[in-house]
């Protein structure tokens, strides 16, 4: 254990990272509905994962396949066409949708809010204040480079006039103002660390 004050070991400052992903909550929900939009196979629902909810929901492959087996074992989607070379399109099941219904209203059953960034600002003081300073810098670029990469995405998808697009399109700006937030604020903080150092 470290002193403190003392030097902490090198440490991978460029990782910074405030996603606000619980892993206690499964795929579930966020299989469920993109499949109650459109159906479709593990392969086309990993597809639209990386092009749209990947920004508030990652998942890897073999995470989103054990999904869609789970969720056909308990009969809230089914296999509705199978193509060429056993290519599987699943669609929700009555019961599924009034799965996703269900926690769709209930957000009181969600997690509480936890994130690994915040508990690292919280945990700031044990490392030299030089560290700590780089570790902001690095927050707010993240939040910088994150806002941008958002902004081209809401700048650059063909939306179209759907419930679906409209709400995605409002997760996305919640996606654009937290990155703005998070700059903003690390900025601020930033500035806090030099005058509190300068007294």
């Amino acid at each position: 254990m470290l002193s403190r004050g003392a030097p902490i070991p090198a440490v991978d400052i460029p990782v910074v990272t405030c996603q606000f992903y619980d892993g206690r909550v499964s795929l579930r929900y966020a299989a469920l509905g993109l499949l109650a939009q459109q159906p479709g196979s593990g392969y086309d629902l990993l597809k639209r994962f990386e092009n749209s909810m990947a920004n508030v929901w990652p998942a890897t492959q073999s995470q989103l396949y054990g999904e869609l087996n789970k969720l056909a074992d308990a009969g809230l989607i089914e296999v509705g066409d199978i193509g060429p070379r056993g290519r599987k399109e699943y669609r929700v099941t009555e019961a599924g949708r009034q799965d996703l219904l269900r926690w769709l209203t209930d957000p009181g059953a969600d997690p509480p809010f936890r994130s690994a960034g915040l508990l690292r600002i919280f945990l700031l003081g044990e490392m030299p204040p030089d560290q700590a300073r780089q570790y902001l810098e690095a927050f707010a670029h993240h939040a910088d480079a994150e806002l941008a990469r958002y902004q081209t995405m809401r700048d650059t998808i063909p939306w179209r006039e759907s419930d679906a697009d409209f709400y995605a399109r409002a997760a996305l700006e919640f996606g654009i103002r937290r990155e703005a937030m998070e700059a903003d604020w690390a900025r601020w903080l930033l500035e806090e660390t030099h005058r509190r150092s300068a007294d």
